[in-house]
């Protein structure tokens, strides 16, 4: 971007998801939950919200036992859940990742490591990366009572863990309606892997999860069918 047309589009940054680089995020050895999900079989669906949805998105569809992963909003009403609306910040939704998941190859547990590990820093409070806004807030949804009783003690073990040097501001929130964003940014991170932000903000994400749960790592991009 150069001259009139990058203050414009600087400008507009600041307000829109998924903006421009700022400094690189960190990398966290999550440890291993001492409170195990006990899941039904059967699939199961949870949500998360850690700053711009393509990097979280693209982490989940990643991972093995991971059967959907969808962009979207999370918080506000139908009405407000638009791209365009929510980036000016004044809605109640966050930009959010509905994921479907079979408990048997990986449990809610292992998937809140994950999280907390290469998707999103839980000591920021409304900011992931380069992102600023409460749209962009770290927060757990729980579709049930043994996701909200695990999320709850993960918390916990966490802000005692010593991982983390700051507190953890990672807020969980009581399920409302989850909205599928537009089109555009379902599987963004496969259909766009030159970009500018996904290079450096979203693909390193992926890569760390590769190196630090090998066990959990798909190579292959799940695209959503939905």
């Amino acid at each position: 971007m150069h001259k009139i047309a990058a203050l414009l589009a600087a400008a507009s940054l600041v307000l829109t998801a998924c903006a421009a680089p700022a400094t690189a995020e960190e990398v966290f050895n999550a440890p291993a939950a001492t409170r195990v999900a006990k899941e039904e079989k059967g699939l199961k669906t949870a949500i998360f919200a850690g700053g711009c949805f393509w990097g979280v998105e693209g982490v989940f569809s990643h991972v093995k036992g991971v059967t959907s992963a969808v962009s979207g909003y999370h918080g506000g009403t139908a009405a407000s859940a638009k791209y365009d609306i929510i980036t000016g910040g004044m809605t109640d939704h966050a930009e959010s990742v509905k994921i479907t998941y079979d408990p048997s190859v990986v449990r809610y547990d292992q998937l809140l490591r994950i999280f907390f590990s290469v998707a999103t820093d839980p000591t920021l409070k409304n900011r992931q990366g380069p992102d600023v806004g409460a749209h962009y807030r770290s927060a757990i949804v729980p579709m049930n009572a043994e996701q909200a009783a695990v999320a709850k003690a993960y918390l916990a073990q966490m802000g005692k863990s010593g991982v983390w040097k700051n507190p953890i501001v990672t807020r969980i929130e009581a399920y409302k309606a989850f909205y599928p964003a537009e089109a555009y940014h379902q599987d963004y991170m496969v259909k766009n892997p030159t970009s500018r932000y996904i290079v450096r903000w979203d693909a390193p994400k992926v890569a760390a999860l590769k190196v630090k749960f090998p066990t959990f790592y798909r190579a292959a991009f799940l695209r959503d069918a939905g």
